[in-house]
Protein backbone atom coordinates (compact mmCIF):
# COMPACT_ATOMS: atom_id res chain seq x y z
CA UNK A 1 0.00 0.00 0.00
CA UNK A 2 0.60 3.30 -1.21
CA UNK A 3 2.76 5.12 2.10
CA UNK A 4 2.07 8.23 1.03
CA UNK A 5 -1.49 7.99 1.04
CA UNK A 6 -1.29 6.27 4.62
CA UNK A 7 0.27 9.37 5.93
CA UNK A 8 -2.33 11.61 4.48
CA UNK A 9 -5.07 9.51 6.30
CA UNK A 10 -3.14 9.71 9.85
CA UNK A 11 -2.41 13.53 9.32
CA UNK A 12 -6.32 13.95 8.44
CA UNK A 13 -7.35 11.67 11.32
CA UNK A 14 -4.98 13.52 13.92
CA UNK A 15 -6.59 17.33 12.19
CA UNK A 16 -9.87 15.67 12.54
CA UNK A 17 -9.39 14.23 16.08
CA UNK A 18 -7.84 17.75 17.78
CA UNK A 19 -9.54 20.07 15.96
CA UNK A 20 -13.47 18.33 16.96
CA UNK A 21 -11.30 17.61 20.49
CA UNK A 22 -9.95 20.69 21.00
CA UNK A 23 -12.62 21.62 23.59
CA UNK A 24 -11.90 18.67 25.96
CA UNK A 25 -8.24 19.18 25.16
CA UNK A 26 -8.22 23.20 26.05
CA UNK A 27 -9.18 21.82 29.56
CA UNK A 28 -6.71 19.17 29.90
CA UNK A 29 -2.74 19.65 31.03
CA UNK A 30 -1.77 19.08 27.43
CA UNK A 31 -1.22 21.03 24.22
CA UNK A 32 -1.28 20.12 21.01
CA UNK A 33 2.54 20.24 20.30
CA UNK A 34 2.60 17.73 22.50
CA UNK A 35 0.01 15.46 20.79
CA UNK A 36 1.77 16.04 17.52
CA UNK A 37 5.09 15.36 18.88
CA UNK A 38 3.97 11.57 19.99
CA UNK A 39 1.84 11.55 16.98
CA UNK A 40 5.47 12.16 15.02
CA UNK A 41 7.20 9.27 17.26
CA UNK A 42 4.44 6.39 16.83
CA UNK A 43 4.31 7.30 12.79
CA UNK A 44 8.55 7.26 12.95
CA UNK A 45 11.04 4.80 12.72
CA UNK A 46 10.20 3.27 16.41
CA UNK A 47 6.62 3.45 15.61
CA UNK A 48 4.58 2.16 12.65
CA UNK A 49 7.35 3.96 10.43
CA UNK A 50 4.72 5.71 7.67
CA UNK A 51 7.10 8.71 7.94
CA UNK A 52 10.11 7.46 5.92
CA UNK A 53 11.26 10.75 4.78
CA UNK A 54 14.09 12.03 6.46
CA UNK A 55 14.08 15.56 5.66
CA UNK A 56 17.62 17.62 4.69
CA UNK A 57 18.70 20.68 6.58
CA UNK A 58 17.32 23.20 4.03
CA UNK A 59 14.12 21.40 3.95
CA UNK A 60 13.64 21.90 7.56
CA UNK A 61 15.49 25.31 7.26
CA UNK A 62 12.70 26.91 4.81
CA UNK A 63 9.67 25.27 6.45
CA UNK A 64 10.62 26.71 10.16
CA UNK A 65 11.93 29.40 8.76
CA UNK A 66 8.47 30.05 7.47
CA UNK A 67 6.60 28.88 10.55
CA UNK A 68 8.36 31.73 12.19
CA UNK A 69 7.59 34.64 10.03
CA UNK A 70 3.91 33.61 10.18
CA UNK A 71 4.05 33.22 13.97
CA UNK A 72 6.17 36.62 14.64
CA UNK A 73 3.44 38.35 11.89
CA UNK A 74 0.94 37.04 14.38
CA UNK A 75 2.61 38.68 17.79
CA UNK A 76 3.03 41.98 16.18
CA UNK A 77 -0.51 42.16 15.77
CA UNK A 78 -1.53 41.10 18.71
CA UNK A 79 0.55 43.78 20.23
CA UNK A 80 -2.21 46.68 21.43
CA UNK A 81 0.42 49.35 23.51
CA UNK A 82 1.33 52.62 22.10
CA UNK A 83 5.02 52.96 21.08
CA UNK A 84 6.51 54.65 24.18
CA UNK A 85 8.76 53.60 26.59
CA UNK A 86 7.05 53.11 29.48
CA UNK A 87 4.62 50.91 27.55
CA UNK A 88 7.17 48.53 26.49
CA UNK A 89 9.50 48.24 29.95
CA UNK A 90 8.89 44.63 30.34
CA UNK A 91 9.44 43.84 26.45
CA UNK A 92 13.12 45.98 26.94
CA UNK A 93 13.76 43.93 29.58
CA UNK A 94 12.68 40.54 28.66
CA UNK A 95 14.81 41.42 25.67
CA UNK A 96 17.61 43.66 26.48
CA UNK A 97 18.56 42.00 29.50
CA UNK A 98 17.24 38.29 29.67
CA UNK A 99 17.97 37.36 26.20
CA UNK A 100 21.92 38.09 26.44
CA UNK A 101 22.31 36.70 30.15
CA UNK A 102 20.66 33.44 28.93
CA UNK A 103 23.38 33.18 25.62
CA UNK A 104 26.57 33.76 27.71
CA UNK A 105 24.89 31.67 31.06
CA UNK A 106 24.19 28.96 28.63
CA UNK A 107 27.49 29.43 26.81
CA UNK A 108 29.29 29.30 30.12
CA UNK A 109 27.95 25.97 30.67
CA UNK A 110 28.73 24.81 27.46
CA UNK A 111 32.61 25.77 27.52
CA UNK A 112 32.86 24.92 31.58
CA UNK A 113 30.18 21.52 31.47
CA UNK A 114 30.31 19.85 28.77
CA UNK A 115 33.98 21.00 27.25
CA UNK A 116 32.47 23.11 24.24
CA UNK A 117 34.84 25.15 22.47
CA UNK A 118 33.55 29.32 22.53
CA UNK A 119 32.39 29.30 19.31
CA UNK A 120 30.14 26.80 19.63
CA UNK A 121 28.98 27.54 22.76
CA UNK A 122 27.80 30.90 22.02
CA UNK A 123 26.05 28.97 18.84
CA UNK A 124 24.38 26.68 21.08
CA UNK A 125 23.77 29.78 23.37
CA UNK A 126 22.05 31.73 20.84
CA UNK A 127 20.04 28.81 19.31
CA UNK A 128 18.72 28.07 22.63
CA UNK A 129 18.02 31.42 24.18
CA UNK A 130 15.00 32.93 22.05
CA UNK A 131 11.63 31.63 23.77
CA UNK A 132 9.28 30.26 20.78
CA UNK A 133 6.03 32.61 19.53
CA UNK A 134 4.59 29.33 18.03
CA UNK A 135 4.12 26.85 20.73
CA UNK A 136 3.86 29.85 23.23
CA UNK A 137 0.64 30.57 21.94
CA UNK A 138 -1.64 28.90 25.06
CA UNK A 139 0.10 31.74 27.30
CA UNK A 140 -0.20 34.49 24.75
CA UNK A 141 -2.58 37.46 24.38
CA UNK A 142 -6.09 36.12 23.66
CA UNK A 143 -7.35 39.22 22.52
CA UNK A 144 -6.37 42.66 21.08
CA UNK A 145 -7.83 44.01 24.02
CA UNK A 146 -6.33 41.72 26.78
CA UNK A 147 -3.72 44.34 28.66
CA UNK A 148 -2.51 41.13 30.99
CA UNK A 149 1.27 42.20 31.92
CA UNK A 150 2.22 38.37 31.92
CA UNK A 151 0.52 37.86 28.11
CA UNK A 152 1.65 40.86 26.62
CA UNK A 153 5.30 40.81 27.86
CA UNK A 154 5.61 36.93 27.00
CA UNK A 155 3.98 37.17 23.48
CA UNK A 156 6.31 40.70 22.45
CA UNK A 157 9.74 38.61 24.08
CA UNK A 158 8.26 35.46 21.51
CA UNK A 159 7.85 37.74 18.67
CA UNK A 160 11.31 39.93 18.86
CA UNK A 161 13.57 37.58 20.83
CA UNK A 162 13.35 35.16 17.45
CA UNK A 163 15.02 37.95 15.54
CA UNK A 164 17.26 39.87 18.03
CA UNK A 165 19.07 36.60 18.67
CA UNK A 166 20.53 36.02 14.73
CA UNK A 167 23.62 37.93 15.46
CA UNK A 168 24.86 36.10 18.25
CA UNK A 169 24.18 33.32 16.16
CA UNK A 170 26.25 34.97 13.36
CA UNK A 171 29.25 35.48 16.09
CA UNK A 172 29.14 32.01 17.04
CA UNK A 173 28.87 30.74 13.30
CA UNK A 174 31.84 33.14 12.42
CA UNK A 175 34.05 31.92 15.82
CA UNK A 176 33.58 27.96 14.43
CA UNK A 177 35.07 29.29 11.02
CA UNK A 178 37.98 31.68 12.59
CA UNK A 179 38.63 31.38 16.12
CA UNK A 180 40.95 34.97 15.63
CA UNK A 181 37.90 36.78 16.16
CA UNK A 182 39.68 39.97 16.09
CA UNK A 183 39.64 40.18 12.40
CA UNK A 184 35.99 39.47 11.80
CA UNK A 185 34.85 41.19 15.08
CA UNK A 186 34.45 44.90 13.68
CA UNK A 187 32.78 43.47 10.92
CA UNK A 188 30.04 41.59 12.66
CA UNK A 189 29.00 44.94 14.83
CA UNK A 190 28.70 47.13 11.99
CA UNK A 191 26.64 44.46 9.72
CA UNK A 192 24.96 42.31 11.74
CA UNK A 193 24.27 43.94 14.74
CA UNK A 194 23.75 47.34 13.75
CA UNK A 195 23.02 47.52 10.06
CA UNK A 196 20.71 44.84 10.37
CA UNK A 197 18.83 45.71 13.06
CA UNK A 198 18.31 49.02 12.28
CA UNK A 199 17.47 47.86 8.25
CA UNK A 200 14.62 45.40 9.91
CA UNK A 201 13.27 48.41 11.98
CA UNK A 202 13.31 50.82 9.01
CA UNK A 203 11.65 48.19 6.42
CA UNK A 204 8.97 46.72 8.69
CA UNK A 205 7.95 50.33 9.18
CA UNK A 206 8.13 50.70 5.59
CA UNK A 207 7.03 48.21 3.80
CA UNK A 208 4.23 47.45 6.27
CA UNK A 209 2.77 50.99 5.94
CA UNK A 210 2.87 51.19 2.00
CA UNK A 211 1.04 47.68 2.27
CA UNK A 212 -1.57 49.22 4.31
CA UNK A 213 -1.83 52.57 2.58
CA UNK A 214 -2.43 50.33 -1.16
CA UNK A 215 -4.76 48.27 0.85
CA UNK A 216 -7.04 51.44 1.69
CA UNK A 217 -6.79 53.34 -1.48
CA UNK A 218 -7.55 49.88 -4.06
CA UNK A 219 -10.77 49.17 -1.18
CA UNK A 220 -11.94 53.07 -1.28
CA UNK A 221 -12.03 52.57 -5.00
CA UNK A 222 -13.32 48.58 -5.06
CA UNK A 223 -13.48 46.05 -2.34
CA UNK A 224 -11.78 42.91 -2.91
CA UNK A 225 -13.63 39.54 -2.20
CA UNK A 226 -13.82 38.64 0.98
CA UNK A 227 -12.42 35.47 1.04
CA UNK A 228 -8.90 36.90 -1.13
CA UNK A 229 -8.61 39.68 1.47
CA UNK A 230 -6.91 37.66 3.99
CA UNK A 231 -4.05 36.93 1.92
CA UNK A 232 -3.60 40.79 2.65
CA UNK A 233 -2.29 39.38 5.48
CA UNK A 234 0.58 36.75 4.29
CA UNK A 235 1.39 39.25 1.15
CA UNK A 236 2.63 41.38 3.69
CA UNK A 237 4.51 38.94 5.57
CA UNK A 238 6.09 38.14 2.51
CA UNK A 239 7.13 41.08 1.16
CA UNK A 240 8.47 42.59 4.21
CA UNK A 241 10.89 39.31 4.99
CA UNK A 242 12.06 39.46 0.89
CA UNK A 243 12.50 42.83 0.90
CA UNK A 244 14.70 43.00 4.15
CA UNK A 245 16.84 40.00 3.42
CA UNK A 246 17.35 41.93 0.05
CA UNK A 247 19.15 44.95 2.04
CA UNK A 248 20.58 41.84 4.95
CA UNK A 249 18.08 43.39 7.38
CA UNK A 250 16.76 40.71 10.02
CA UNK A 251 13.72 39.89 8.21
CA UNK A 252 12.19 38.11 11.52
CA UNK A 253 12.55 41.57 13.14
CA UNK A 254 10.85 43.57 10.54
CA UNK A 255 7.67 41.53 10.05
CA UNK A 256 7.22 41.57 13.78
CA UNK A 257 7.34 45.51 12.71
CA UNK A 258 5.56 45.36 10.42
CA UNK A 259 2.66 43.51 12.67
CA UNK A 260 2.86 46.67 14.99
CA UNK A 261 2.65 48.72 12.12
CA UNK A 262 -0.31 47.07 10.81
CA UNK A 263 -2.28 46.53 13.68
CA UNK A 264 -1.97 50.58 14.56
CA UNK A 265 -2.89 51.93 11.15
CA UNK A 266 -6.52 49.14 11.30
CA UNK A 267 -6.67 50.08 14.93
CA UNK A 268 -10.13 51.86 14.06
CA UNK A 269 -11.04 48.77 12.09
CA UNK A 270 -10.49 45.89 14.29
CA UNK A 271 -12.86 43.93 12.34
CA UNK A 272 -10.00 43.87 9.84
CA UNK A 273 -7.51 43.19 12.84
CA UNK A 274 -9.01 40.36 13.73
CA UNK A 275 -9.14 38.78 10.44
CA UNK A 276 -5.79 38.94 9.40
CA UNK A 277 -4.87 37.97 13.40
CA UNK A 278 -6.91 34.76 12.73
CA UNK A 279 -6.17 34.39 9.08
CA UNK A 280 -2.03 34.21 10.22
CA UNK A 281 -3.51 31.98 12.87
CA UNK A 282 -4.51 29.41 11.28
CA UNK A 283 -1.66 29.53 9.12
CA UNK A 284 0.26 28.89 11.59
CA UNK A 285 -1.52 26.23 13.43
CA UNK A 286 -1.57 24.34 10.27
CA UNK A 287 2.51 24.78 9.97
CA UNK A 288 3.25 23.68 13.48
CA UNK A 289 1.09 20.49 12.57
CA UNK A 290 3.55 19.74 10.12
CA UNK A 291 6.56 20.71 11.98
CA UNK A 292 6.41 18.63 15.35
CA UNK A 293 5.23 15.86 13.59
CA UNK A 294 8.45 15.77 11.39
CA UNK A 295 10.12 16.63 14.61
CA UNK A 296 8.96 13.22 15.94
CA UNK A 297 10.07 11.21 13.48
CA UNK A 298 13.45 12.74 13.26
CA UNK A 299 13.97 11.55 16.79
CA UNK A 300 16.31 7.97 17.17
CA UNK A 301 17.32 5.90 20.19
CA UNK A 302 20.94 6.11 19.54
CA UNK A 303 22.30 9.72 20.00
CA UNK A 304 19.64 10.63 22.76
CA UNK A 305 21.11 8.07 24.43
CA UNK A 306 24.90 9.15 23.19
CA UNK A 307 23.52 13.19 24.53
CA UNK A 308 21.39 12.80 26.82
CA UNK A 309 23.57 13.17 29.73
CA UNK A 310 25.06 16.82 28.30
CA UNK A 311 21.47 17.69 27.02
CA UNK A 312 19.67 16.75 30.59
CA UNK A 313 22.36 19.36 32.04
CA UNK A 314 22.23 21.92 29.57
CA UNK A 315 18.20 21.67 29.59
CA UNK A 316 17.89 21.24 33.11
CA UNK A 317 19.90 25.06 33.74
CA UNK A 318 18.34 26.70 30.94
CA UNK A 319 14.69 26.03 32.42
CA UNK A 320 15.46 25.59 36.06
CA UNK A 321 18.15 28.15 36.51
CA UNK A 322 19.33 30.02 33.43
CA UNK A 323 15.52 31.08 32.92
CA UNK A 324 14.59 32.01 35.95
CA UNK A 325 17.73 33.67 37.72
CA UNK A 326 17.88 35.69 34.29
CA UNK A 327 14.13 37.07 34.79
CA UNK A 328 14.50 37.81 38.13
CA UNK A 329 18.23 40.13 37.59
CA UNK A 330 16.00 41.44 34.52
CA UNK A 331 13.42 42.76 36.36
CA UNK A 332 14.77 43.77 39.24
CA UNK A 333 13.22 47.38 40.40
CA UNK A 334 10.10 46.58 38.56
CA UNK A 335 6.49 46.78 39.96
CA UNK A 336 5.70 43.27 38.92
CA UNK A 337 4.39 40.99 41.73
CA UNK A 338 6.59 37.62 42.79
CA UNK A 339 3.78 35.41 41.61
CA UNK A 340 4.10 36.86 38.04
CA UNK A 341 7.95 36.95 37.71
CA UNK A 342 7.76 33.25 38.59
CA UNK A 343 5.40 32.22 35.41
CA UNK A 344 8.06 34.59 33.60
CA UNK A 345 10.46 32.53 34.24
CA UNK A 346 9.09 29.49 33.72
CA UNK A 347 7.30 29.82 30.29
CA UNK A 348 10.65 29.97 28.81
CA UNK A 349 9.17 27.80 25.71
CA UNK A 350 11.96 26.79 23.59
CA UNK A 351 10.82 25.27 19.83
CA UNK A 352 10.52 25.93 16.47
CA UNK A 353 12.82 29.00 16.11
CA UNK A 354 15.70 26.89 17.70
CA UNK A 355 15.42 24.43 15.25
CA UNK A 356 15.50 27.26 12.58
CA UNK A 357 18.90 28.53 13.60
CA UNK A 358 20.02 25.26 14.54
CA UNK A 359 19.25 24.26 10.32
CA UNK A 360 20.40 27.96 9.37
CA UNK A 361 24.29 26.72 11.24
CA UNK A 362 23.92 23.61 9.83
CA UNK A 363 23.79 25.71 6.04
CA UNK A 364 26.68 28.06 7.14
CA UNK A 365 29.70 26.12 8.25
CA UNK A 366 28.32 23.65 11.02
CA UNK A 367 28.85 20.42 10.64
CA UNK A 368 30.85 17.03 11.65
CA UNK A 369 30.73 15.95 15.64
CA UNK A 370 30.79 19.71 17.00
CA UNK A 371 27.24 19.67 14.26
CA UNK A 372 25.71 16.50 15.96
CA UNK A 373 26.35 17.62 19.25
CA UNK A 374 24.50 20.40 18.86
CA UNK A 375 21.68 18.70 16.65
CA UNK A 376 20.79 16.54 19.32
CA UNK A 377 21.20 18.87 22.58
CA UNK A 378 18.80 20.91 20.87
CA UNK A 379 16.41 18.57 19.79
CA UNK A 380 16.77 17.13 23.62
CA UNK A 381 15.72 20.41 24.72
CA UNK A 382 13.19 21.18 22.73
CA UNK A 383 11.31 17.99 23.53
CA UNK A 384 12.03 18.57 27.17
CA UNK A 385 10.01 21.85 27.27
CA UNK A 386 7.34 20.27 24.73
CA UNK A 387 6.40 18.21 27.26
CA UNK A 388 6.97 20.16 30.49
CA UNK A 389 5.29 23.56 29.24
CA UNK A 390 2.85 21.31 27.04
CA UNK A 391 1.53 19.73 30.53
CA UNK A 392 2.15 22.74 32.89
CA UNK A 393 0.65 25.69 30.54
CA UNK A 394 -3.41 24.83 31.11
CA UNK A 395 -3.54 24.76 34.85
CA UNK A 396 -0.42 27.08 35.57
CA UNK A 397 -2.74 30.07 33.35
CA UNK A 398 -5.52 28.90 35.07
CA UNK A 399 -4.22 29.25 38.22
CA UNK A 400 -2.75 32.62 37.53
CA UNK A 401 -6.59 33.97 35.88
CA UNK A 402 -8.11 32.94 39.23
CA UNK A 403 -5.50 33.88 42.14
CA UNK A 404 -3.08 36.14 40.68
CA UNK A 405 -4.23 38.70 37.68
CA UNK A 406 -7.16 39.91 39.25
CA UNK A 407 -5.17 41.03 42.39
CA UNK A 408 -2.12 41.89 40.90
CA UNK A 409 -0.62 45.76 39.66
CA UNK A 410 0.17 45.28 35.84
CA UNK A 411 3.38 47.56 35.19
CA UNK A 412 1.25 49.48 33.10
CA UNK A 413 -1.94 50.47 34.27
CA UNK A 414 -5.18 49.65 31.90
CA UNK A 415 -6.49 53.06 32.37
CA UNK A 416 -3.35 54.61 31.65
CA UNK A 417 -3.12 52.11 28.46
CA UNK A 418 -6.79 53.01 27.40
CA UNK A 419 -6.27 57.11 27.74
CA UNK A 420 -3.42 56.95 25.31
Amino acid sequence: MNIYILDLLVIGLLLLGVTLGSGWISRLPLSYALIYLVVGIVLGPYGIQLIQLRPDAEFLERLTEFVVIVSVFGCGLKMNRPLKLWAWNTTARLIGFLMPISILAIAATCHWLTGFDWGAAILLGAILAPTDPVLASEVQLAHVKDKDELRFGLTSEGGLNDALAFPFVYFGVYWLKDSNWEKWFRQWVAVDLIWAIASGIVMGIVVGRAVVWIDQKVQGLRQADHVMEDFVALSTILLTYSLTELVNGYGFLAVFVAGVVVQANYSHDQEKRLAQLEFTERVEKLLEVGTILILGSLLLLDPIIKYSGQALLVAGLLLFVIRPAGVWLSMLGSRIPAPTLLLFGWFGIRGVGSLYYLTYAFGHGLQKETGEQIAWITYITVIISVILHGVTATPLMKWYERHIKGTSKDVTPVTELDES
